[in-house]
């Protein structure tokens, strides 16, 4: 029996539903850090986050002016395309979709690129970053996200693998067409579908 035959088995044992695990994932306690460049040392009010490209009115708002609208509180799992899982992350932010409504979506639009600090960016479909659970998150578990974790601000796109999820995120541009991010550029899959393995270029 594999690595991953064993871990799925102990997920029974608990009295997880083993579906809720993608292929060739494991599940983890542990939060394990990966990211681009060194962790930014900026204080929450220096942060700031533009919602622009096709949009009708494009905005900059600061983190103080993000926590105090509407919050949503999300528990989720999130999925690395490192295989490791976590299951039950509890998170704390504002719907992507709350912002892109202030903003005013062009007809034009179809994807999103997030931008983060060192140059780090991500690509998603518009109607993937418009769902219910997906928010800037500025809590993880009840308490400010830890720095190392993408704090003071970061996205959460929990149905796609967590590269998706840019750390440190301080712009989300509306564009006209897909186009690859940092990690797609790097061979990355365009999408990254956890149950579908879309990890690399051709999965």
């Amino acid at each position: 029996m594999g690595f991953f035959d064993r871990n799925r088995d102990e997920l029974e044992a608990k009295g997880y539903d083993k579906s809720r695990l993608p292929p060739g994932q494991y599940l983890t306690d542990r939060f394990p850090v990966l990211h681009v460049g060194d962790v930014p040392t900026y204080k929450p009010g220096e942060w700031s986050l533009a919602i622009d490209g096709l949009v009708e009115r494009p905005f900059v708002v600061s983190f103080d002016e993000l926590r105090a609208m509407p919050a949503t509180t999300l528990t989720t799992d999130i999925h690395c395309v490192t295989k490791w899982s976590k299951f039950d992350t509890t998170w704390t932010g504002v719907r992507v979709r709350d912002l892109f409504e202030r903003a005013g979506v062009k007809k034009s639009a179809t994807h999103v690129m997030g931008h983060a600090e060192h140059g780090y960016t991500a690509n998603l479909p518009l109607a993937d970053i418009m769902r219910d659970d997906s928010l800037v998150v500025y809590q993880y578990e009840g308490a400010d996200i830890d720095p190392i974790h993408g704090g003071p601000v970061r996205l959460l796109i929990p149905q796609l693998y967590f590269w998706k999820s840019p750390k440190w995120l301080r712009r989300l541009e509306l564009i006209p067409e897909d186009a690859p991010g940092f990690w797609e550029e790097n061979g990355y899959h365009m999408y990254g579908d956890p149950f579908l393995e879309q990890r690399f270029w051709g999965d």
